[in-house]
């Protein structure tokens, strides 16, 4: 691939986007789409972080996914700044910080609803918004000592036709990839094995076609 056409490529996916996910019994749900490494697919990237409603929580990385556990005390701190960002004045669906391409997408279940875009960089908000960006980023970038690496049990498949650097590797399976770019397909574990997955795509050849193909883990219940 020419030096203009791979960098056009790796711009275009560069650009920040949101899966749209949903998860039953989930609490709190962050998704983050931010500027990847060259050759990454943010839509491929699992949910950052998850709550649910029995203090376990799930985090994400551009690939991988832990699993870990909140104390009843944790749990309801936690809460409480969910609900202290809920009673900000002035709050609306969408939030722009200023630049940076950083884009969140938070969604919290409990009591009254919320679900809000923030786009751009936490150090541009203003100071009534700290406390939003403030557990912005602690969510984003969450640790606990419970957190222990998860294996999902399905992934949703996302292909596109394009070329990835390098050659492609044949499709072992029936199922087309046509249509997935708009309609992810669910598929199980066994069949993302041997296949990279999250944020990092595949390059497949199918149907005299060559497409690129990401496996995004999904959480118990989740539905791409």
């Amino acid at each position: 691939m020419r030096p203009v056409a791979l960098a056009t490529f790796a711009l275009a996916l560069a650009a920040p986007a949101l899966p749209s996910a949903d998860v039953p019994k989930a609490i709190a749900l962050l998704e983050v789409a931010a500027p990847m490494l060259p050759g990454q697919v943010p839509e491929g990237a699992p949910l950052r972080f998850v709550l649910m409603e029995g203090g376990q929580v799930f985090v994400g990385g551009t690939a991988g996914v832990a699993v870990g556990q909140l104390t009843s005390s944790e749990q309801k701190a936690l809460e409480k700044r969910l609900t202290d960002v809920r009673k900000l004045s002035g709050l609306s669906s969408t939030v722009a910080l200023g630049g940076g391409a950083r884009r969140q997408h938070l969604v919290v279940r409990k009591g009254r609803p919320l679900d809000i875009i923030v786009t751009g960089d936490s150090a541009g908000a203003p100071p009534p918004l700290k406390p939003l960006t403030a557990l912005l980023d602690d969510l984003a970038s969450f640790d606990h000592p419970s957190l222990r690496p998860w294996r999902p049990e399905t992934y949703a498949l996302r292909a596109r036709e394009g070329k990835l650097p390098g050659g492609c590797r044949p499709w072992p399976f029936e199922d087309t990839l046509a249509g997935t770019d708009f309609a992810p397909r669910i598929v199980p574990a066994a069949q993302a094995a041997y296949w990279p997955t999250g944020a990092a795509p595949a390059s497949v050849c199918q149907g005299g076609k060559t497409w690129i193909v990401t496996l995004r883990p999904l959480l118990p219940g989740e539905a791409p």
